[in-house]
């Protein structure tokens, strides 16, 4: 076996060792500098660098150098932010708040404090059916109709249509304003209703009327505002009738078919009454033959559907209607809104107040096409008009008077009556005018008491409240309207619309918190051109805000305003303020932070959330 030769050595090369010269004549030597000597000689050596460096550097060299400085600040702002805490930034806005307010008046405050309000109210979706909401919807063409003014009137001058509108006192706002007609010839109303008319001593259309009705028989949107008993009721009916006459002269409505038409009411009572009148001039209109009769459908709660089965076998031109029995109707399917063009609103700031606003979006939905809508009342606030218009397409706004505005044909009196004294009084007051008197009082028990007395004194006495069944509430209205009943006592329900025959005296034994609530029962009497009186009863447990707008309302009227009502003072006047109007509810002696209505209707939702929180727990 071969042996292994040895791996060879191979020698590893170093590097040489390095020589020193220790000879100390060397010139090379260098002597030791102290570290502190070294570093001062640096430092100057990079002072003096820097100083020729500024010198002779360009000015990118500059820009580089501005540019690091706005880093290294932008970096030292940053770290203070993050160092600041979220209540020192609180504590800064408030003080800066503080001293902003601090330079402003208490006038001022208070129309921002209102302006915020009003801004938080008015974010309500427009009224509409939820699918045109869902879909977005929206009408930019006002309905069109056959309709027309005669040639002369359509030929006059725009300042001879101003002109009549002065006379009358009659305030228009809107694009392509029909002219006012002053007769109903004029007007294209058939001469069977217009003789029908003249035998119930109406000869000539008021001005809401004179106005009104063309605007409305043309297919424009509308918001009609009137003072009580100036005729609202004729100007938004007769051109429905003519509307659906129109229709079933076309092409007979057959079962199913209809209605043409809806007028919708807040209360049964204003509703009976609306379907009575509409019954009465459609009947005068088919008596003679010449026109075909239309049938008339009342939908309201409280009565037996079946007893109208005469009318719901037929096809249906019209139907007058409170929300919550209408759509109970037409979610059953018993009339349909597939033809419907005419949606009316009567009291409409009631209609589309919080109260009603779910019920009339919820009956929109069953529109299938586009609808001509009318807004009628005598009390409509700014905030609703404001919701209104941005509701209805291209819509014109007619307007009698101010919006809230007494009835100019009622002497207004207001007199101080203690609380224990008013059942004595009342009596008094009762002499004062022959009967038929309308007693208007907000409490419900107070109503019975108020009965129960007069009947203990031998006064024929009938008395209407919400709580009371609809047979109690309509034996009361017709016994009242028959002449059977002298006196008739009533909560609000009956302060909305209702029109009675030759009232000449109304007394409100407890003055209602808003003011438009007083304008509507006081408009009970005075009605279609006749004077009536009414009487108010306050003292010591009406709110003074409450007798502040009364007083305003008496000097805008024109009334006599008694010296206890002269020595309140108004706060607004005390900060400077302009005395402007509620918006929401028409109210001249106060603003909307003060609004009661705006109470009411922020503790009712209140109340309503906790019913339904209630309800969830089960």
């Amino acid at each position: 076996m071969p042996t292994e030769s040895a791996p060879k050595r191979r020698r590893i090369q170093r590097s040489p060792s390095p020589a020193y010269k220790l000879d100390d004549a060397d010139d090379s030597y260098e002597p030791y500098i102290p570290v502190a000597q070294r570093r001062q000689a640096r430092l100057a050596k990079l002072t003096s660098w820097g100083v020729d460096k500024d010198k002779s550097r360009s000015p990118q060299d500059e820009q580089d150098e501005r540019e690091d400085e706005e880093r290294e600040e932008e970096r030292r702002r940053e770290k203070a932010r993050k160092e600041r805490t979220l209540l020192m930034e609180a504590q800064e806005v408030h003080e800066k708040k503080a001293a902003e307010d601090a330079k402003k008046t208490e006038a001022e405050k208070a129309e921002e404090a209102d302006a915020e309000i009003l801004a938080a109210i008015a974010s309500r979706k427009k009224l509409a059916s939820d699918l045109e909401l869902a879909k977005g919807v929206q009408y930019t063409e006002s309905m069109k109709t056959t309709w027309r003014p005669p040639k002369f009137i359509r030929d006059r001058s725009e300042e001879e249509h101003r002109l009549l509108r002065e006379k009358y006192h009659i305030l228009v706002d809107g694009e392509d304003i029909p002219p006012p007609i002053d007769n109903f010839t004029d007007m294209k109303v058939p001469d069977i209703l217009v003789k029908f008319l003249k035998s119930k001593r109406i000869f000539t259309p008021t001005p809401i009327q004179l106005q009104g009705i063309p605007t409305a028989c043309a297919g424009r949107d509308m918001i009609g505002i009137a003072f009580t008993g100036s005729g609202k009721t004729l100007a938004f009916c007769l051109p429905v009738i003519m509307l659906a006459l129109e229709e079933e002269s076309k092409l007979p409505f057959v079962r199913g078919e209809g209605p043409v038409g809806v007028i919708l009411c807040p209360s049964r009572e204003l509703a009976t009454q609306t379907y009575e009148n509409v019954l009465t001039w459609t009947s005068a209109l088919s008596k003679e033959g010449r026109y075909p009769s239309l049938n008339v459908l009342l939908c309201i709660g409280g009565i037996s559907m079946s007893d109208q089965s005469h009318v719901m076998n037929k096809g249906l031109h019209i139907v007058v209607a409170t929300p919550g029995r209408l759509i109970d109707m037409l979610e059953k399917k018993r009339f349909t809104f597939d033809s419907c063009k005419y949606l009316c609103m009567d009291e409409a700031d009631r209609m589309i107040d919080l109260g009603f606003e779910d019920d009339v979006r919820n009956i929109m939905s069953f529109f299938k096409h586009q609808r001509q809508t009318l807004l009628f009342s005598a009390t409509m606030p700014r905030k609703i008009q404001d919701f209104a218009q941005q509701s209805l397409v291209k819509p014109i706004l007619v307007n009698v008077g101010r919006a809230g505005a007494a009835n100019l044909d009622v002497l207004q009196v207001v007199e101080y009556v203690k609380q224990e004294a008013k059942m004595v009084y009342l009596l008094e007051c009762l002499q004062k005018t022959p009967p038929p008197v309308i007693i208007f009082s907000e409490n419900k028990n107070e109503v019975d008491d108020i009965q129960e007395y007069l009947l203990l004194k031998g006064v024929e006495a009938v008395a209407i409240h919400g709580s009371k069944t609809q047979e109690e509430r309509q034996y009361a209205i017709k016994a009242f309207k028959s002449g059977a009943k002298d006196v008739m006592v009533a909560s609000g329900v009956a302060s909305k619309g209702l029109d009675f025959n030759d009232i000449q005296h109304v007394i409100i034994f407890s003055m209602p918190k808003e003011i438009e609530d007083y304008v509507h029962q006081i408009g009970r009497t005075g009605r279609s051109g006749k004077t009536g009186i009414a009487t108010t009863f306050v003292n010591m447990n009406t709110p003074e805000q409450t007798l502040l707008d009364l007083k305003y309302l008496l000097m805008e009227a024109g009334q006599k305003v008694p010296p206890f009502l002269l020595s309140i003072d108004d706060p607004r006047a005390a900060q400077g303020g302009s005395l402007k109007g509620c918006p929401v509810c028409g109210g001249l002696g106060h603003g909307i932070s003060n609004c009661p209505k705006l109470e009411d209707t922020q503790r009712r939702q209140m109340a309503s959330h906790r019913i339904s929180d209630d309800r969830g727990g089960y």
